[in-house]
């Protein structure tokens, strides 16, 4: 099977959530980042919280700074480890997680502003250490958000108003990382200002494809940026801005020992360790929202722009012997857009949203792909020829929602509405949603509630091939069929019940069981020799599961665990078939199947003790039971745990400025444990979790 490579993007949310567009004097006791600051006051690191606010309906968890920087691996740890220690997220190659059974269908937010995720393929967009918390909403969302909806997550940066100063540092250690690193918030002529900065350099960043300590051909350099400014223009008016930027190049890892298929160039005899492919990500965004009061009326509009691109350069010499084709693929996308949303509270009991969003993406596409002819036999002949292809397209999205959140009783809260989401892009479809959530707080200390929503999720649409298939017939690039029917919009139902309770001062218990009722599932697969994800639809599909977590907190001791059990499951493909052989379109056309991310039980569990003055010692740990493999995903990977250590000290330098040394061992027992083996749909090369990894890290905070 040939190597490949994977990019990531998830389209923009299309609103803000309720507790993002309170004001202080309204009343909303379950108001969400109310909550996140008390709670970062309170204890000075919290563990992952469990909330469901009423407004919502939905499981909310959160970890704010102060835990983050706690646990192991602190700032230097990708934003997509940090959402590993939240309940239903399952581990993935090349940075992916899957949350509740899905791929992707994700929203960011970033300071209550959409912002759109960026064309990724190995590289993290935000640097965890800019971020003052993270909170992942999941469940039957309300008719606000649309397009992205298996999961909100929503960061929040630090502010120059409510936590002034900064900090500057290095960490690292194993297999020659070291990350410099700069951030500072503060206020600067009636402007709240904060700005965050860092720089990596490694010598592995995407997984090993061998169980080995360290890649062959595995380094990366990455740089990431972030400012965040906002004022007041007036008494009722606020004006914020967003900007920032991710940089990087990867070289792809090697496979000793590769037996060669083909002749190319007079070679027939290639060392696969010497192979030097890479891949280059760029990306940056930007976004400006202004805020406006009117009475009983709040008011925001925010444009928005994002431009990425994702550059594979294969090594061609190579490729061609091993896999018959080497592919110089680019993808490059801009997206700009609008959204608006407005919130009356029109009696004391009823609070109306609504809103209005556009999104224009230009997506463009270009490869050079290096192929060898075949003979009448089938044979390949050592003729090398280039094949060119290039297009662009622009497409549309538009969605505009309405709801009502009603108070019918102190204790009970219903949130009602409808959306409309329509895609103009390789296919036009709409669709007209309604959602519905209850939120009961039985006791003080118990709340449940219940939700079912209708969703209408469009592909990645800087994804979807185009390529003229018929061109490489005759060649060692043609595919097993020519099948290619348009992706379509995915379209379901979805369902969901929760309970939480708190437990005395300390204990908090929740537990969520979910169920989604899906025509044309979207998945995304590794196919062809460029290592790019390309999406296809199962014509029918079911998700379901059940997750439980808990969380203690005393003054010197905070603790989390959370199990989760998944199901995902999909039959008939009936988009982008060509990507399949045919025995196994077959197979799939008659029976369901699971997904190739479809991991029955996932768990991660976290502790900090804050033992002594300016000191604390951190462990976490992550296991699954296997990601699938083999034909038609009929079997699975064996089962993993993996544990990590940190501890960290604050201490007065000889400058009088307060310093902090850390020490973290990710993986502490050296764990072998395969997250991929190179079969599967969709699964391109075998990739092991990280081994043993030792980082120090020295930073004075300012």
């Amino acid at each position: 099977m040939p190597r490949r490579l994977s990019l990531a993007l998830a389209l923009l949310p299309l609103a803000l959530p309720a507790a993002a567009q309170r004001t202080p004097d309204q009343e909303a006791p379950e108001a969400v980042l109310p909550e996140i600051e008390v709670a970062a006051e309170r204890a000075p690191t919290a563990p992952p919280r469990q909330e469901i606010p009423a407004a919502i309906g939905s499981r909310v968890t959160t970890l704010d700074r102060a835990t983050i920087e706690a646990l192991p691996g602190g700032g230097a740890q990708p934003l997509s480890q940090v959402l590993l220690q939240t309940p239903g997220v399952v581990q993935d190659s090349f940075g992916e997680i899957h949350i509740r059974g899905e791929h992707r269908n994700l929203q960011y937010r970033l300071n209550g502003v959409a912002l759109p995720e960026a064309l990724s393929g190995f590289g993290q967009l935000f640097d965890t250490r800019a971020l003052r918390s993270v909170t992942v909403l999941s469940g039957p969302l309300p008719a606000q958000y649309g397009f992205r909806t298996n999961a909100v997550i929503e960061l929040q940066t630090r502010t120059g108003r409510t936590d002034p100063g900064g900090s500057i540092g290095v960490q690292g250690g194993s297999r020659g990382t070291l990350q410099p690193f700069a951030n500072w918030a503060g206020m600067v002529g009636g402007w709240d200002v904060f700005a965050s900065g860092s720089l990596l350099r490694s010598l592995q960043a995407i997984e090993n494809p061998t169980s080995s300590w360290q890649a062959i051909n595995g380094g990366t350099q990455q740089a990431r940026g972030l400012v965040y400014a906002a004022r007041p223009l007036d008494e009722t008016t606020r004006l914020a801005v967003i900007a920032g930027t991710s940089i990087g190049s990867f070289r792809i890892p090697n496979t000793p020992g590769l037996a060669p298929e083909f002749t190319a160039y007079g070679v027939s005899d290639f060392d696969s360790t010497a192979l030097r492919a890479k891949q280059w990500e760029r990306t940056w965004y930007g976004t400006a929202a202004v805020q406006k009061t009117l009475g009983d009326v709040e008011i925001q509009v925010a444009p928005f722009i994002r431009s990425s691109s994702t550059h594979y350069v294969p090594s061609i010499p190579g490729e061609l012997v091993f896999n018959g084709v080497a592919s110089d693929v680019y993808r490059g996308s801009l997206a700009i857009g609008t959204q608006a949303d407005a919130t009356w509270r029109a009696a004391e009991t009823h609070t109306i949203r609504a809103g209005l969003q556009v999104t224009g993406e230009r997506a463009r596409f270009r490869s050079l792909t290096t192929v060898l002819p075949l003979d009448a036999e089938g044979a390949a002949l050592d003729d090398p020829l280039v094949l060119a292809d290039r297009f662009g397209r622009t497409g549309w999205l538009y969605g505009g929602y309405v709801q009502d959140e009603w108070r019918l009783t102190e204790a009970l809260t219903l949130n009602y509405g409808l959306r409309w989401d329509q895609m103009v892009q390789y296919v036009t479809a709409g669709q007209v949603s309604p959602r519905v959530n209850l939120v009961w707080r039985a006791t003080e200390s118990t709340t449940l509630h219940a939700g079912y929503a209708r969703t209408f999720t469009p592909p990645q649409f800087e994804l979807v091939s185009n390529a003229t298939l018929t061109r490489f017939e005759g060649t060692t690039g043609a595919p097993a069929n020519t099948l290619n029917d348009p992706v379509k919009p995915e379209r379901a139902h979805r369902f969901g019940v929760g309970l939480l309770q708190r437990i005395g001062e300390n204990l908090t218990l929740g537990v969520d069981a979910y169920y989604k009722d899906v025509r044309d599932l979207l998945d995304y697969g590794q196919f062809g020799n460029a290592l790019i994800f390309t999406p296809f639809n199962y014509r029918s599909g079911r998700v379901y599961g059940v997750e439980f977590s808990g969380t203690w907190r005393s003054e010197r001791w905070q603790v989390y665990g959370n199990l989760a059990l998944s199901r995902s499951a999909g039959k008939q493909i009936d988009s982008a078939q060509f990507t399949f052989d045919p025995e196994e379109l077959a197979y799939i056309s008659g029976k369901y199947v699971r997904t190739d991310h479809d991991q029955l039980v996932t768990g991660s569990a976290g502790a900090v003790w804050r033992g002594w003055e300016g000191g604390r010692l951190s462990a976490s740990m992550l296991t699954g039971n296997g990601l699938r493999r083999g034909f038609a995903n009929s079997e699975k990977l064996a089962p993993y745990a993996s544990f990590n250590f940190g501890i960290a000290q604050d201490f007065t330098g000889p400058d009088k400025g307060t310093w902090t040394v850390r020490l973290d061992l990710i993986n502490a027992f050296d764990t072998i444990y395969q997250l991929r083996d190179g079969t599967g749909i969709g699964v391109g090369a075998p990739q092991f979790g990280l081994r043993r990894t030792i980082l120090a890290g020295l930073s004075r905070a300012f």
